[in-house]
């Protein structure tokens, strides 16, 4: 089918998301943010701005949303559903709580829509680069249908199972992140108080069994020059994932431990007036010099 695409949110990810859809599709994609620049960005490669969110569902048949949290995604679901038409399916490729998200999906197949989760994984240059992880809570046809437009922001595309499956792989993912973040900080703080250069203690690290993404990338980047832009991902939406990750593990009766304790470190970040800088800046409290 010759589908109508739409884009909600044209954020930090959104922006990048946006874009690809616009230029690899090759469908209309129409676009709605009441940021006023995005909005000329995304239609300076192809997209075409609406007034509202109302407008963007009136002419979609798929609309596809990048917000901050379940709570935008609730409320741009209920202008969806208040417009003068509706799209078929919308996609929320932000990081949702599994719990509201399979509630608000059963709101929406009431009303004919179909609700599926694909939150997004990597940084903000895969998305700018179309290289993103999403992982996709769909039935098999719903996924095969939108496997084309996912593959132009993403290539690695994963079907979870059911709807809210696409959020607990990603929860868990950011989790792990986290985690393994704090497990860095740490190794940083102990070898460099004991004297060792920290660049030499990263690269060997990467050399041995505790190589990670987190070390070779973010940690590498943020921690070796003490920089902590706020332009990134910051603490206190690092602070929104984790406790979604917490409460899947009180909803399962899982007992938790390390991801409580990261949790514990990032609300000191976020009480020392760093919920603004980029999450890896946890160093600096467990440093003592935030």
């Amino acid at each position: 089918m010759n589908h109508t695409l739409g884009f909600i949110g044209l954020g930090v990810m959104g922006s990048g998301m946006s874009s690809n859809l616009a230029r690899k599709s090759q469908r209309t994609l129409v676009v709605y943010d009441p940021d006023e620049t995005a909005m000329t960005a995304a239609v300076e490669v192809g997209a075409q701005a609406r007034g509202s969110v109302a407008a963007v569902g009136g002419e979609a048949d798929i609309v596809f949303l990048s917000l901050p949290s379940i709570v935008q995604v609730e409320s741009v679901c209920e202008e969806l559903l208040a417009g003068p038409s509706r799209p078929q399916i919308v996609v929320d490729m932000s990081t949702s709580d599994v719990t509201r998200t399979r509630v608000l999906a059963e709101r929406l197949r009431a009303e004919g829509i179909a609700l599926v989760d694909a939150p997004v994984a990597r940084q903000r240059q895969a998305a700018a680069a179309g290289t993103l992880l999403i992982t996709v809570g769909a039935d098999d046809e719903t996924f095969a249908l939108l496997q084309p437009y996912l593959s132009c922001m993403g290539t690695d595309i994963v079907q979870a199972g059911d709807v809210g499956a696409g959020q607990v792989l990603k929860i868990m993912n950011n989790m792990v992140l986290f985690i393994n973040m704090n497990a860095v900080a740490e190794a940083l703080a102990i070898g460099r108080a004991a004297g060792v250069n920290p660049q030499t203690l990263f690269s060997t690290l990467a050399l041995g069994s505790a190589d990670s993404f987190a070390l070779r990338n973010t940690a590498t980047a943020t921690m070796i020059p003490d920089e902590y832009p706020e332009r990134a991902f910051p603490v206190d939406y690092a602070m929104k994932d984790l406790k979604l990750a917490l409460q899947l593990a009180a909803d399962s009766e899982v007992p938790i431990g390390s991801a409580q304790q990261t949790m514990d470190l990032l609300q000191r970040a976020h009480d020392a007036g760093l919920g603004a800088a980029y999450y890896p800046v946890m160093i600096k409290v467990i440093e003592g010099r935030a």
